[in-house]
């Protein structure tokens, strides 16, 4: 009798710790659900009163920038970045030689065919740089950029040629992306527009200025010069452009943007900006 309520406990006592096991299980899941939707509104509430932007920068460049409030940028490194520095009435020649990351992101590009043409004057999205967001990425000399420089190859059944580019945010794989798409999609007609190029990287500044060219950064393109149009070359601002959309669509779709599409126009060229079209 002893020896038959000594094994009737023993399993009861196991059924108990079970049951009580199981409990908990089902409880730390509930914990965990709870954690995982807490830490994504915080997530949510973190971005709440962020620029549209500063989240731009933050979606375009996880590879330098960590997070952002309402008017700062933080790095990876512990670099901060002011977004705004709060001078107000800026003239557009103010904000290209003096400018702010708000000033850089205050324009909107605009994708594909169905964009403002002409531009407005001095609607130039993307002509505005905040120079040392650059060169903090890229390099401040062109020995640091010629460190991350590639070899890529440019239309290798077109033209067989070889360009340098930025190796930096993937920059120099989203321009043989371009090169395999146009080489894919477009017909003999377009490859006159892009068979010989008018040079990638080169460490220089801005003619007539003293901004530094993203082609110092090694992430910008110039096409077939004989089919382009240049507002200092035209000698007004008269705009005009022989380049088909066709050819801007496939740049812009791999994170380049045109300036073509700039009032002071300059529609060779191509960089990559992926923060001015990312959704």
């Amino acid at each position: 009798m002893n020896l038959l309520i000594y094994i009737i406990s023993f399993f009861s006592f196991f059924a108990c710790n079970d049951t009580e096991l199981k409990q908990n299980l089902n409880k730390n899941e509930v914990n965990k659900t709870n954690y995982e939707q807490n830490k994504k509104v915080k997530s949510s509430d973190s971005l709440k009163n962020v620029p549209e932007g500063l989240k731009r920068l933050l979606k375009s460049y996880p590879d330098f920038l960590k997070s952002a409030d309402e008017n700062n940028l933080y790095w990876h490194d512990g670099t901060i970045m002011q977004y705004d520095d709060g001078i107000t009435g800026k003239t557009h020649d103010e904000k290209l030689n003096n400018s702010d990351l708000e000033d850089m992101m205050s324009q909107k590009y605009t994708k594909g065919a169905d964009w403002d043409s002409p531009p407005a004057e001095d609607f130039e999205p993307g002509r505005v740089r905040y120079e040392p967001f650059f060169t903090k990425m890229y390099g401040s000399s062109s020995g640091e950029v010629q460190r991350n420089l590639v070899s890529v190859k440019w239309l290798p059944s077109i033209c067989g040629c070889t360009i340098q580019f930025n190796n930096i945010n993937g920059a120099a794989d989203k321009m043989r992306e371009v090169s395999e798409e146009i080489e894919a999609t477009l017909g003999a007609e377009f490859h006159k527009y892009v068979s010989k190029t008018a040079g990638t990287f080169n460490w220089r500044k801005i003619a007539g200025t003293n901004r530094i060219s993203t082609h110092a950064f090694g992430t910008a393109i110039d096409i077939n010069t004989k089919y382009s149009n240049y507002w200092q070359w035209d000698g007004n601002m008269t705009w005009k452009n022989q380049i088909p959309i066709e050819i801007v669509e496939i740049f812009e779709k791999h994170g380049f943007i045109w300036g073509g599409k700039w009032y002071h126009y300059d529609t060779m060229h191509f960089e990559y900006r992926p923060e001015l079209l990312v959704e």
